[in-house]
């Protein structure tokens, strides 16, 4: 890995991504909606994965509205799906496209802020099975996709609660630790046997559903649009981080102390 790439610095090209395909969960939403248009609008085919299918038609529309190349959509619910569901994602894509260049792991869930004494058990499931093993599960399926690319990106989405434990934030950031292991322990494999780079991008502090519901007085008001921090992204996504891989990575720099 480049210790001097800092995607934070990239200025991307107008069709910096072109002819490019790359799938993005949690893309109804949020920073992964955020991301998706992005990624449209720097011209590349993008894949549309969520569980909510009128949330994922209208991001398909508004990237059809802009003239982008056309997104497609692959409805998949990470909680609930089974192995065939998986199967039939990679299927298509193989069919479709021949090849995946990018994967972006965005869908996540919070559960809930509570002491592990007292963290519910059920709830504790839930989150790693959706932020984890739905996490390995896909990107097991879409390697051979992944491996047909002749520069292939895998990003993991990362947190500050993942990289130093933090006080009752339980199995979010667990789930966020053992995605940095799941990124490190991929990258190490694939090293020297394939063209796939694999990385974490902490997106950091932002205005979204799921910051709202970790911190329900904040001024929300007062954090960036996830569109403002799409740049880190595209440059994970796209060729500027050829080479890269095993990384941890951040999105905005660190907020100032006090």
């Amino acid at each position: 890995m480049s210790a001097a790439f800092d995607p934070r610095t990239h200025l991307p090209a107008a069709g910096e991504l072109a002819g490019r395909v790359i799938a993005i969960t949690g893309a109804s939403d949020g920073i992964g909606r955020a991301v998706a248009l992005a990624c449209a609008r720097y011209q590349a085919t993008v894949i549309l994965i969520g569980r909510n299918e009128r949330k994922l038609e209208a991001v398909h529309a508004e990237i059809g509205a802009s003239g982008a190349p056309e997104a497609s959509i692959a409805v998949l619910d990470l909680e609930r799906a089974l192995a065939a569901d998986y199967d039939r994602v990679a299927d298509a894509v193989l069919e479709r496209y021949g090849r995946l260049d990018g994967l972006l792991h965005n869908a996540a869930l919070l559960g809930t802020l509570s002491p592990i004494e007292h963290y519910d058990v059920p709830t504790w499931c839930r989150v790693l099975h959706v932020n984890v093993t739905a996490a390995f599960a896909l990107t097991q399926v879409l390697l051979p996709a992944l491996k047909k690319s002749a520069d292939a990106s895998v990003l993991f989405t990362a947190s500050t609660v993942g990289r130093h434990g933090r006080a009752y934030w339980g199995a979010y950031a667990v789930s966020k630790f053992a995605l940095e292991g799941l990124s490190q322990v991929l990258s190490a494999e694939l090293e020297g046997i394939s063209r796939v780079r694999v990385n974490t991008l902490n997106p950091g502090r932002a205005r979204t559903a799921m910051r709202r519901q970790a911190y329900p007085a904040e001024a929300i008001e007062t954090l960036p649009l996830p569109a403002a921090l799409t740049g880190p992204y595209i440059a994970l996504l796209g060729p500027a981080s050829r080479g890269v891989s095993g990384g941890s990575f951040d999105a905005q720099p660190p907020p100032l102390a006090g």
